[in-house]
């Protein structure tokens, strides 16, 4: 064995090291950037108390996504996550719950549970049909459970 070979182990070793303190950056900074907008809603509603015709668009732009909007991965990562802790089959609507709950999505709102519903069973056939990560089992009426393949 050549000192190549004897290295790409270590090589592997660190950039998986590297990549785990990456990501672990990235959840963080997404964690600061929901605070930060949720921050920024309770000022511009402060404001709007005291001067109501305000046209907050003179003020500046606000380059922060939409509360529901999620990140690159982030949706997949929640629901794949789900599933595998839990240990047994889940239903579509115990993971949207998780999903919502995950991002600080109010989940009594009706129409946003709907819509993050939908997202999450369009990612959960796409990791079915697409990956065969994980499959689907048929349950009471309609209700759908899945696990990991």
């Amino acid at each position: 064995m050549n000192a190549l070979e004897k290295a790409l182990p270590h090589v592997v070793t660190g950039l998986i090291a590297k990549r785990a303190e990456l990501a672990g950056k990235v959840e963080h900074l997404q964690a600061q950037v929901r605070q930060a907008t949720v921050e920024l809603d309770h000022i511009e509603a402060s404001i709007r108390i005291f001067q109501p015709d305000i046209d907050m668009e003179t003020l500046g732009t606000r380059p922060v996504p939409a509360i529901h909007h999620a990140f690159k991965g982030e949706t997949t990562r929640i629901v794949l996550e789900t599933i595998r802790t839990a240990g047994r089959p889940v239903g579509t609507t115990t993971i949207t719950e998780a999903v919502m709950k995950a991002r600080g999505l109010d989940r009594n709102d009706a129409a946003m549970f709907r819509l993050m519903s939908k997202r999450v069973g369009a990612c959960l056939r796409h990791w079915e049909r697409g990956h065969g990560a994980i499959r689907s089992i048929a349950g009471p009426g309609q209700v759908k459970f899945w696990q990991l393949a």
